[in-house]
């Protein structure tokens, strides 16, 4: 996560807008049967998002739905290879894949009062909390940057985005950020 060093920011304030990258994160797509995943990951002490456009959270562990056939697991960076060696096995026989994806994503946070504002900069979803409700994830894009958007509280987003982006979507925040500082 080289790349991203220069755009490290200081922990999230209460005051204004913060975004900032997060700490390294095991990624893992998993894709076949939604029952089939639903039941390996359940076995794993995970629950599957089985709800449209919605997480699941336990511990650790967060699965995104991101398709009726597609999960994104994040958690802790050091236990992705042997979720992924455990999900192998209990979905063995069954159509499936299980895909580390770490090495081509990474993560900004934004959290604070005007972050779905910011956001909105240049992202075409209605992030309002009634339209866009904490817990809610989906695809979009963000200044015409495919990422993936969750909603983990009311006022702090958490974005999946390929790690060629990382530089030009922190100098798009740093542009956006401009209209919200007196």
């Amino acid at each position: 996560m080289a790349e991203f060093a220069a755009a490290r920011r200081p922990a999230i304030s209460a005051e204004r807008t913060i975004w900032r990258t997060s700490a390294p994160l095991a990624r893992l797509t998993v894709r076949g049967e939604i029952t089939a995943i639903a039941a390996a990951l359940t076995a794993t002490t995970i629950p599957a998002a089985v709800e449209v456009c919605r997480a699941t959270i336990n511990g650790d562990w967060a699965a995104l739905w991101l398709g009726p056939d597609e999960q994104l697991l994040l958690g802790p960076e050091q236990q992705g290879a042997a979720l992924a060696t455990e999900l192998e096995a209990k979905l063995q026989g069954l159509d499936h894949v299980v895909v580390d994806v770490g090495h081509r994503q990474g993560t900004f946070e934004l959290a604070g009062a005007q972050a779905a504002s910011l956001l909105n900069s240049g992202c075409p979803l209605d992030l309002r909390l009634a339209k866009f409700p904490v817990g809610m994830c989906t695809r979009t894009v963000l200044a015409k940057a495919e990422v993936v958007l969750w909603r983990r509280a009311p006022e702090h987003f958490h974005l999946e985005i390929w790690r060629s982006f990382g530089p030009y979507l922190a100098k798009f925040f740093d542009e956006a950020e401009k209209q919200f500082v007196s």
